[in-house]
């Protein structure tokens, strides 16, 4: 069975608007997932962020035709009202991360969170990972 991760929404930016230096190793993730190693999951909230922020780099037509492809293909998480009271109260310095872990761990099983800004999960029960730490730890293989 594979491993649910959390993805991140920076790691998915990455990958679909291959931004460099960093696409190479979120490309892998997506690989992985591919080939049903990995069950990739990300919160409701990264939907409308990566919409955003893609559009911009990539236009706007792109970015949707991306985005509809995307959402096929992974599992969206829904945030709460819970989510976000937990998110409110937590110790995470920034808010949207602390959003993403509060929804990551309502999810049974989650067995890591990955993210470039791993420094903002500190206090996390869930191993949190780079793309790049993730691959070499969990599948060196595939380096």
């Amino acid at each position: 069975m594979a491993s649910k991760v959390f993805v991140d929404t920076d790691v998915i930016l990455d990958y679909l608007t291959d931004r460099s230096p960093f696409a190479h190793y979120s490309s892998m993730i997506f690989d992985l997932h591919e080939r049903k190693e990995i069950n990739i999951h990300i919160s409701a909230l990264s939907v409308n962020n990566i919409f955003y922020i893609a559009r911009k780099i990539i236009g706007e037509e792109k970015a949707l035709i991306l985005l509809s492809k995307l959402i096929e293909d992974i599992e969206i998480i829904g945030t709460t009202k819970a989510e976000i009271r937990k998110a409110l109260h937590s110790d995470f310095k920034d808010f949207e991360d602390a959003i993403q872990y509060s929804t990551a761990l309502t999810i049974s099983g989650m067995s890591s969170i990955i993210t470039r800004n791993i420094k903002d999960y500190r206090k996390s029960i869930i191993a949190v990972f780079t793309p790049e730490i993730f691959i070499k730890t969990k599948f060196p293989k595939n380096k």
